[in-house]
């Protein structure tokens, strides 16, 4: 040993025994999942009827008849809501949010929307996340529920003359915006139409309309949207080629190139800020009340809540959130797809963080009905703010500042009580 290593040996072996005397304090903390508020959109479905209607007189042509009704859940989109129900039973169970077997009344919560695609949607998760167990999915009588359909409600119902100022201050230009939006317009007309003469619809100018019942909406822009849903609804259920469009779309890639007419729509309906104010403070408030755990609430360990795209939308409106998918558009919202919120806590500190994501399935793998597993993991993109922390379990926020951020666009008067007493 020569003496510059004898002199710095000592050092050395002093600074190794208190790194190892410290570890704990270097050591990446481990942090428990503790709660998880879900909403989902259902899966996938046929053209409303409505819908329908609207696409047709567009196009002046019969669109494919499914082998599902119109606006129900279609058994590709059981089967597809089954594999991320399969998949979500097993990921929490591997966290240590459930625990094996069935769960018990302060684990789990499930309540749907009334419809038929929303009821059934989220009776396949919980059949596949707890299969044998037989848990009940919640949900009220009739077609209306205050957490979802807020706009059959007078509290959160929106006042038409402001809606119509607030679409109006939003859309500003609207002929720049459909201008800009000419590439995805031309390829959906070549993807739908028989002839230009059929579809002289899409070369009208788009206007902002209300209808008889004071409903603010963009004339021609919202029936090109419907097609889009009804094109991207028709690739994920594995339809072929010639009942999507007519042969005309063969790609995933083709319906990505007019998806961007969905995101336009979606920026001038529920994207807008008085519209989500009014019509889901009650339902991001619920959601925040239950990661938080207050009384109003089911305090269980997993809370999902399954409706619809609007419902997503006006929520994360609200959250200033947005995202942008591998395959689809910004702020897309596919069926199945889902809007998450975690609690965890660090275990030596026992401080609380919040963690929220957006997640779906790609297009293909929605068509392919792919399972979800390590080499198919789900599509996510994180929500951010300030004071957050990258972990090995994601994007973890402290609690109380993420909450109170969260909150800061919920309109007081429009939060309604709810409640859950329902069979």
């Amino acid at each position: 040993m020569n003496t510059l290593t004898h002199r710095f040996m000592p050092r050395l072996l002093i600074a190794c025994a208190l790194w190892l005397w410290t570890g704990g304090a270097f050591a990446q903390p481990d942090y428990q999942l503790e709660k998880v508020v879900e909403l989902s959109r259902h899966g996938v479905r046929p053209p409303s009827p409505g819908n329908r209607k609207e696409i047709e007189a567009a196009t002046q042509r019969r669109w494919p008849i499914w082998t599902t009704h119109d606006g129900e859940l279609t058994g590709h989109g059981y089967a597809a809501v089954v594999n991320k129900g399969r998949w979500e039973g097993e990921h929490y169970r591997r966290l240590g949010l459930l625990t094996p077997g069935c769960p018990q009344p302060e684990d789990f919560y499930v309540r749907a929307s009334p419809l038929q695609r929303t009821r059934a949607t989220a009776q396949a998760l919980v059949d596949a996340a707890f299969p044998g167990c037989g848990m009940p999915v919640h949900y009220v009588a009739g077609k209306n529920d205050p957490l979802f359909q807020t706009e059959a409600f007078t509290a959160t119902a929106t006042d038409p003359a402001q809606q119509l100022k607030a679409v109006t201050a939003q859309a500003g230009d609207l002929a720049a915006r459909q201008q800009a939006l000419q590439p995805a317009i031309q390829a959906l007309k070549q993807a739908v139409c028989q002839s230009d003469a059929q579809c002289t619809f899409f070369d009208l100018p788009w206007q902002i309309r209300q209808s008889k019942g004071g409903h603010t909406y963009v004339a021609g822009l919202s029936a090109l949207a419907s097609m889009v849903e009804t094109l991207r609804l028709g690739w994920s259920e594995n339809l072929p080629p010639e009942q999507i469009a007519w042969g005309n779309i063969t790609h995933a890639a083709q319906i990505t190139a007019v998806m961007p007419l969905l995101t336009a729509n979606y920026d001038l309906s529920n994207d807008v800020l008085y519209t989500a104010q009014k019509r889901a403070s009650v339902l991001l408030d619920a959601m925040l009340k239950g990661i938080a755990g207050a009384d109003s609430v089911p305090d269980v360990r997993w809370l999902l809540l399954v409706a619809h795209d609007t419902n997503i939308a006006m929520v994360r409106t609200l959250m200033n959130f947005s995202w942008t998918l591998p395959g689809y558009t910004r702020g897309n919202i596919p069926p199945g797809s889902s809007l998450v919120f975690e609690r965890w806590r660090d275990t030596t500190s026992g401080q609380r963080f919040l963690r929220v994501y957006f997640q779906a399935q790609g297009l293909d793998d929605l068509r392919r009905l792919q399972p979800i597993d390590v080499a198919h993991p789900l599509l996510r993109e994180e929500w951010r703010h300030a004071g957050c922390r990258v972990t090995a379990v994601g994007t973890l926020c402290p609690l109380r500042p993420a909450l109170n951020a969260l909150s800061q666009q919920l309109d007081r008067h429009a939060i309604t009580p709810v409640s859950y007493a329902v069979p």
